[in-house]
């Protein structure tokens, strides 16, 4: 069984996890007001992610890959005197939110197909990318606040970090199974 004796700032994860929201409602009021730079978004991301393939498997791949490499950067750019977690999920919301609003303007999907579409694997990922970045935080604060040496508090909280991390990374394997598999049929897509 896996144990993680590491305490996840409850206070940090959560307000994280507000953050994501705010800044999707965010980015579909700015799609609302905008719809032809929302429509532009839609378009610049479908170019950056590619084509969706009829395999679910190449499929997962993609969508671990993409997402795990996010959490990399969550945890990498906690060091950063702990703000870029962030502004990473405050961009990552405002996208959620903007995508929704381009894709319910364009009309092939229906609004509960959309949301048949996030909730699934959303429930699992959007939580498994905050706490990748509570993972670089809980880092950066060590090496701040902790006790003892620079590189003793540096190495204490690279553990605690990397603990956290690999909870995050095996949740987004779920979630991309969740993603790759299920949302598609849950969804009608």
């Amino acid at each position: 069984m896996l144990k993680v004796d590491v305490e996840v700032p409850g206070k940090t994860f959560g307000y994280l996890i507000m953050v994501f929201l705010a800044a999707s409602f965010i980015g579909y009021a700015f799609a609302v007001g905008n719809p032809s730079a929302a429509m532009e978004a839609l378009k610049r991301l479908a170019e950056q992610i590619g084509p969706i393939s009829d395999s679910s498997f190449e499929n997962f791949v993609k969508i671990f890959t993409n997402n795990s490499m996010v959490a990399l950067f969550m945890l990498l750019s906690g060091l950063f005197f702990g703000i870029g977690p962030w502004l990473i999920m405050a961009f990552n919301g405002f996208m959620v939110g903007l995508v929704v609003r381009a894709v319910q303007e364009n009309g092939e999907l229906s609004f509960s197909q959309i949301i048949l579409g996030l909730i699934p694997h959303g429930v699992i990922e959007i939580p498994a990318i905050a706490l990748a970045g509570v993972s670089g935080i809980v880092w950066y604060r060590e090496i701040v606040r902790g006790e003892g040496e620079t590189g003793e508090r540096f190495r204490k909280g690279a553990e605690k970090a990397l603990k956290l991390f690999v909870v995050s990374v095996l949740l987004l394997l779920v979630a991309a199974f969740i993603e790759a598999y299920i949302t598609p049929r849950v969804a009608g897509v």
